[in-house]
């Protein structure tokens, strides 16, 4: 399912918008992000943090085209092996070094061979990265890679001071956005600065941003209701006309890129040891026993998009032919028969907040008639 749902309180964005009435932006999260290392991050809200801390080499727009951030330009060799960024000449680090070739290259080169690096994966390609001349970054490719700008405009292409890497970067960040980190308490408040020499300053217009996470739906919307919030992101869809009915509040639906996923253990250590991870056709009967159009209805009110495949429409990877509805639990029973089974048992961590609550419950009911035990 996919579907970032935002609501705002209108007087207030109004105020610090047109006359600064207002000079710090509180913005309420449904989550506390984990690290704010993006090499070694994980959660959905620290991006929401990032897009505030720190820049990355290439940004994208609504419709999904790449454009400057960190990078001016690049180009692609003929072999479609090489990439190489020319880089802004104006941009530093929170600590006033200079975001050049050796940062980038300082910090790619983190992201490949970090041990706790969340990011291997997405740099897989990157065979290795010179750094010819202050305002030039090459990335030399094991294979051709057409995902390398995608990934290069999320966390693996965030760049954060070579100075911090061993100074607790995810505790205290020391980055390159137009907002620098301030304060942490677990659990409470993150408080970002506006950052006075970030390069395109003039365009970003309140002095503090503060991410509170609040998991509970009900708690948060009253919050922003109270005045004591002026965003909160994931409105609860049962919240949703509540919303569009208030004349403080404004919602903005957005179809994003995320999407909510079941990974499953293949092969790390003995919780790997089940049929779910040694069997795919275990795995099929399970996707078979999923209705993922029943989870919009019920919990979604409509307002998802269910999600087959990792793309969205907008996306030039987006396969048509992967889409289809409905649950068919008989084939899924009989796959799990064919694979030697009657019921699977296997259990399933989801994040603590009241609509994966939701999610998984029904996930668990509709997997129980195909011939899952599912403990959450």
């Amino acid at each position: 399912m996919r579907k970032l749902c935002l609501a705002m309180a209108m007087a207030g964005m109004l105020a610090s918008g047109l006359a600064h009435a207002q000079s710090t932006l509180r913005v309420g999260l449904q989550d506390d992000p984990d690290v704010l290392d993006p090499t070694r991050a994980r959660t959905f809200v620290g991006r929401i943090v990032f897009a505030s801390l720190c820049d990355k080499l290439v940004d994208i727009t609504p419709d999904l085209k790449f454009v400057p951030q960190l990078a001016q330009s690049w180009s692609t060799s003929p072999d479609n092996k090489t990439l190489t960024f020319k880089l802004r000449t104006d941009a530093v680090f929170h600590d006033g070094t200079p975001i050049d070739a050796a940062a980038v290259k300082a910090n790619l080169d983190r992201a490949r061979t970090l041990p706790d690096s969340n990011r291997k994966s997405e740099l897989a390609t990157v065979a290795s990265v010179d750094a010819p001349d202050a305002g030039t970054v090459v990335l030399h490719l094991s294979e051709p890679d057409a995902s390398l700008l995608s990934q290069l405009s999320d966390r693996a292409g965030m760049m954060i001071s070579p100075a911090s890497f061993d100074k607790d970067p995810g505790g205290k960040p020391v980055c390159s956005g137009p907002y620098q980190f301030k304060e942490r308490v677990q659990n409470d408040r993150i408080v970002l600065e506006k950052f006075p020499k970030y390069w395109d300053a003039a365009n970003y217009h309140f002095d503090r941003v503060v991410f509170t996470p609040i998991p509970d739906n009900t708690v948060r919307l009253n919050n922003l209701r109270a005045g004591d919030l002026d965003i909160i992101e994931r409105v609860a869809p049962s919240d949703a006309k509540a919303v569009k009915d208030d004349a403080n509040l404004r919602l903005a639906p957005v179809t994003g890129l995320g999407f909510q996923s079941i990974s499953v253990n293949l092969g790390n250590g003995a919780r790997a040891n089940n049929p779910l991870a040694k069997d795919k056709r275990v795995r099929q009967a399970l996707d078979m026993a999923i209705d993922r159009d029943v989870l919009n209805q019920v919990i979604g009110e409509g307002q998802y998009q269910p999600a087959y495949q990792p793309f969205p429409p907008a996306s030039f990877a987006y396969n048509k032919s992967f889409e289809h509805a409905g649950r068919d639990p008989r084939k899924a029973q009989a796959l799990l028969k064919e694979a030697g089974f009657d019921r699977v048992k296997f259990e399933i961590t989801f994040g603590n907040n009241t609509t994966m609550q939701q999610v998984f419950e029904l996930v668990q009911a509709m997997g129980a008639e195909a011939g899952f035990d599912i403990t959450l």
